[in-house]
């Protein structure tokens, strides 16, 4: 992770599940789309890479134990430090990449369940890195990546939308990545329905909640708020939040 996006995280990780304290029903909503695909069995090893502060692990946690906790990687120490204190998580500080060469230890042979949510876009080589992630699954092993489509319906401002796109991998690539890797791989797209307060997403955008606002100056960001404001004068903001499900498994189980 570059040091761009590092700070970006450390900054991020103090306030990152007050960001969803609007959206509880989302946070939800999200863990059972993952369990419910993955459909873990208990005393599996489980990871989660770009697991951050956990708040996607509540579906998971019940299927771990302390001798086979879910392993939590993520390359920023300041959102792994926000992890709850239990002793059925095990923090990774690496990257996807370490983690897919060997470069990060895990403490067991082989993963059994693999969660990527909204993680794959940081990855610096998309077919190198997942093929080595799939080497590193048992012979039972399925993968989940969850991302968000190029294409945002946000009310974000331009600039930040056709960035976003043009840094974001399609979902069927992702798909036809994991099959050269040798899994069968499914795609499916759900979404949420999202309304909020036009204050208090102008907030989320203020504070870069996205990866990709990271990327704009200060001024640049003033401006695009000004745009939101403009296009967006109503008080009650609505749209979709839409998402690829793509699950990869091993020997077609």
């Amino acid at each position: 992770m570059d040091d761009q996006l590092q700070h970006h995280y450390m900054q991020l990780a103090d306030t990152y599940d007050d960001t969803w304290g609007h959206r509880p029903a989302y946070v939800d909503w999200m863990a059972d789309g993952i369990q419910r695909r993955l459909n873990p069995r208990p005393g599996e090893w489980i990871a989660d890479i770009g697991a951050g502060t956990g708040l996607f692990l509540n579906r998971l946690l019940p299927y771990a134990t302390t001798l086979t906790p879910v392993v939590c990687v993520d390359p920023s120490a300041a959102m792994l430090g926000r992890l709850p204190r239990d002793p059925r998580i095990h923090p990774l500080q690496a990257t996807a990449e370490e983690l897919a060469t060997g470069r990060a230890a895990l403490p067991c042979d082989a993963l059994d369940v693999l969660v990527i949510k909204e993680a794959v876009h940081h990855f610096n080589d998309l077919d190198d890195t997942l093929a080595g992630l799939a080497d590193r699954l048992s012979p039972t092993g399925r993968i989940l990546i969850v991302t968000l489509p190029p294409k945002l319906t946000y009310p974000l401002f331009q600039a930040a939308l056709s960035r976003f796109a043009d840094g974001q991998p399609v979902p069927e690539t992702i798909a036809a990545t994991l099959r050269r890797a040798g899994l069968t791989t499914t795609v499916a797209i759900d979404e949420f329905p999202v309304a909020i307060d036009r204050d208090r997403w102008l907030r989320l955008v203020a504070g870069r909640w996205m990866s990709v606002l990271s990327t704009f100056s200060d001024a640049e960001l003033d401006r695009g708020l000004e745009e939101i404001a403009e296009q967006h004068p109503e008080q009650r903001l609505e749209f979709a939040d839409q998402f690829a499900f793509i699950l990869a498994q091993k020997n077609g189980i």
